[in-house]
């Protein structure tokens, strides 16, 4: 018995002797690398991150960046990238300490990254331990991981505001809760920087090849500023800088004789995202009416689903095609003046029959809104489309935008 206590005891010590070791070697990679920036919110993190390191080589800084996001990648200091390899798929925050290792690599000057903390106390570890940020952006707060965060809109701003970085500085395009995010920044002697979305002009916004929010410019342009990159130089990077697989996006697509705009929404999988991603289509014409909305629900997201067959009624679209499991969780949702829209391919069929029906309730020149959650169902249906021929619009014009399967390839039309 004393020998297993023994053997018990000098193994405890080898790993206690082991974790201070990585430590140490992680501080000293975290050390090599002068500006940090975490990047956390609800909605727009990955979009965020790339436009910040953008920016930051727009002024000739030298930038690794990580994103997580649809598809989580490694972003090198040329703007190249590549996916980031995980052990049997799962996410772990434990992946930023090699993240950081190969970055300090590069001896960059900034490291841009993306939060992947759900949890409020991994949030605060991934902040005080992994990444030591000295630049920190909360971008908005918003209904989504109210499991985990809430059960209230207050309760995830506080919960937000733990990846803060002490003594440093957070950039915020939150409203609706600043008064909550400033109380915290303060506890942490942290100096809060409010943007104004309307700073940034609609001539500045068009020089995007692909569609993004003004609020995620006006952060990006208060990070550059904070690190000296002036704004012409910054914009000019953040137009060049490549979009992030689940940004949102809008192709058009023929089956048969019928065409119509598909519209990916499903990275915007909260409801005010949601709609605010809509109504931004519909006032650039990308989208047009009659309007089918796609709902894509899954068993592990039941309230989800139901926000977005609430949704609908603030959406109003012509039709509501339900697909996934669990469909009735999003359909009891949907308002009564609204329930005879409802068409339900609910299950599992084959990827050609889903293609099929959702084209069939389809009418000829309209636009598809695919929201939720881009996982199960929506990944095949997405596949699907982007199997499909573009149209040329009578302008001229080719597809407004490319496509993109769920691993973020493009396909151009």
């Amino acid at each position: 018995m004393t020998y297993l206590y023994l053997v018990l005891v000098l193994c405890c010590s080898a790993l206690l002797i082991a974790g201070i070791v990585e430590q140490r070697n992680h501080y000293r990679n975290l050390d090599r690398i002068p500006n940090r920036v975490l990047v956390n919110g609800i909605r727009g993190k990955s979009s965020i991150t790339r436009l910040c390191a953008g920016a930051l080589r727009g002024g000739g800084r030298l930038v690794v960046g990580k994103t997580t996001g649809t598809a989580a990648r490694f972003i090198f200091p040329d703007a190249s990238e590549e996916p980031v390899h995980r052990k049997f798929g799962i996410a772990n925050v434990a992946e930023q300490i090699g993240i950081v290792r190969r970055a300090a690599m590069y001896h960059p000057d900034v490291l841009v990254m993306e939060c992947m903390a759900v949890m409020p106390a991994l949030q605060e570890i991934n902040q005080s331990k992994l990444i030591r940020s000295n630049i920190g952006v909360l971008c908005n707060v918003r209904e989504d991981h109210l499991m985990e965060m809430g059960p209230t809109l207050d309760d995830v701003a506080r919960s937000l505001s733990r990846s803060m970085p002490e003594g440093g500085v957070c950039v915020t395009a939150e409203r609706d809760r600043l008064a909550i995010i400033q109380e915290e920044a303060e506890r942490r002697d942290c100096h809060l920087i409010s943007v104004d979305p309307e700073s940034v002009t609609d001539q500045e916004m068009e020089g995007f090849g692909w569609i993004t929010f003004k609020e995620n410019v006006a952060i990006a342009l208060a990070v550059a500023e904070l690190l000296g990159v002036d704004r012409r130089s910054a914009l000019k990077g953040m137009w060049e800088a490549p979009a992030d697989p689940g940004v949102l996006s809008v192709a058009r697509v023929m089956h048969g004789t019928k065409r119509f705009r598909f519209a990916n929404v499903f990275a915007a999988n909260d409801p005010e995202s949601t709609l605010m991603n809509i109504e931004q289509l519909e006032s650039q014409q990308l989208i047009t009416r009659p309007l089918t909305m796609v709902i894509n629900c899954r068993p592990d997201r039941i309230e989800r689903n139901g926000q977005m067959g609430e949704l609908s009624g603030r959406v109003h679209p012509e039709n509501i095609i339900l697909i996934g499991e669990v469909t009735k969780s999003a359909r009891t949702s949907v308002p009564a003046e609204l329930q005879d829209r409802i068409i339900d391919l609910g299950g599992k069929p084959d990827p050609a029959s889903l293609l099929e029906s959702v084209t069939a309730a389809t009418p000829n020149d309209s636009s598809i809104v695919a929201v939720g959650n881009i996982h199960g169902q929506g990944e095949v249906l997405v596949h699907q489309l982007a199997s499909l021929p573009g149209w040329t619009c009578d302008d001229g014009s080719p597809s407004a935008a490319t496509l993109r399967t769920p691993t973020g390839e493009r396909i151009q039309r």
